[in-house]
């Protein structure tokens, strides 16, 4: 009898999971895309593995789509953020849960991929440290700890904070954005619904709504995914923006282990035609410093000379070469 009207349920697509349609919560996560149930995937638990890898896959597949969508959003983030650099300013980025922890996987990258000093992409995330390694769900239902912790890192009005909540409703990021807002800075929604609350607290609002996940709710998912593609175009534009590459080529990489250290030599090889030999020797002269020791070897200046035109061009290795050729 209970097969018989389990089967029955799976057939008539109906839910044998109770409605939550008396919950207080309703009116705040019942409408959001990001936790409605995706139709796609009502028999999920009947698939065997490949099948449900297909559906994953599948809904996985429209998030770059989704995010083409908001691109003029995320420009206009990377040029604030350039400006936040140019003017001492840190890019800043505060979210609870997966959400936080995609804004630190970002934020650590900066300064071995791009040779930027230390706290000037941080990276806050409601229950601090702690959180990082275990959940700490109930952190993010206080808007204080939001403004305490930007508090904490002594936020100026120089700095830009991007606040990062799949739902849109954090309070632990409402409450951040609305302290750093007031105190002048530039501040960028990132949420997975258009409706999104932080979206009211930010000057700038990058909102790809993926729709529903595979497994309702669980937005470390498509939403997750869709953020850690924005946070990576926020980055490498900004960092693009004021330098830190050289056509393509990472030069401003620091060589902290066995791998950098290769990838270094591998980047003046490919950016000056030299042998590695030769490449290891100048080098060897530069502290490994590849933009450098790129310049030295496509101006024919010694260190000294070569470390004064970079610093000419504020970094810009390209714009660098081009002051020498226009003299």
């Amino acid at each position: 009898m209970t097969d018989h009207r389990s089967k029955s349920i799976v057939r008539s697509g109906r839910s044998a999971i109770p409605s939550r349609s008396g919950d207080a919560d309703r009116e705040n996560l019942g409408v959001l895309t990001s936790e409605s149930r995706n139709p796609d995937t009502q028999e999920i638990d009947l698939l065997p593995t490949l099948g449900i890898l297909e559906k994953i896959n599948n809904a996985d597949s429209g998030v770059p789509g989704v995010v083409r969508q908001v691109l003029p959003e995320i420009a206009e983030a990377v040029d604030r953020a350039v400006e936040a650099f140019k003017a001492g300013g840190r890019l800043i980025y505060m979210g609870a849960g997966t959400s936080g922890r995609i804004g630190l996987l970002d934020a650590v990258e900066c300064p071995p991929t791009y040779g930027v000093p230390e706290g000037m992409v941080v990276p806050l995330i409601a229950g601090g440290e702690a959180a990082v390694h275990r959940a700490q769900e109930g952190a993010e239902d206080n808007p204080a700890l939001g403004e305490q912790d930007l508090r904490s890192i002594k936020l100026t009005p120089k700095d830009m904070v991007v606040g990062i909540a799949a739902s849109g409703r954090t309070p632990y990021v409402t409450g951040g954005l609305r302290y750093a807002r007031g105190l002048g800075c530039t501040t960028v929604a990132l949420a997975c619904n258009k409706n999104a609350a932080i979206a009211r607290e930010a000057d700038i609002a990058i909102l790809p709504e993926v729709g529903p996940e595979v497994l309702t709710g669980s937005t470390r998912m498509k939403a997750g995914t869709a953020q850690k593609l924005v946070l990576n175009m926020l980055t490498t534009a900004s960092m693009i923006r004021i330098g830190k590459s050289f056509y393509n080529l990472m030069v401003d990489v620091k060589a902290t282990n066995q791998k950098l250290v290769d990838r270094t030599r591998r980047i003046v090889v490919e950016a000056t035609g030299v042998s590695y030999e030769e490449a290891d020797q100048v080098l060897a002269r530069c502290d490994h410093n590849a933009k450098l020791a790129i310049m030295m070897l496509l101006s024919g200046l010694e260190r000294q000379e070569a470390e004064a035109a970079l610093h000419k061009a504020d970094g810009f290795l390209r714009l660098a070469l081009q002051n020498l050729q226009q003299h």
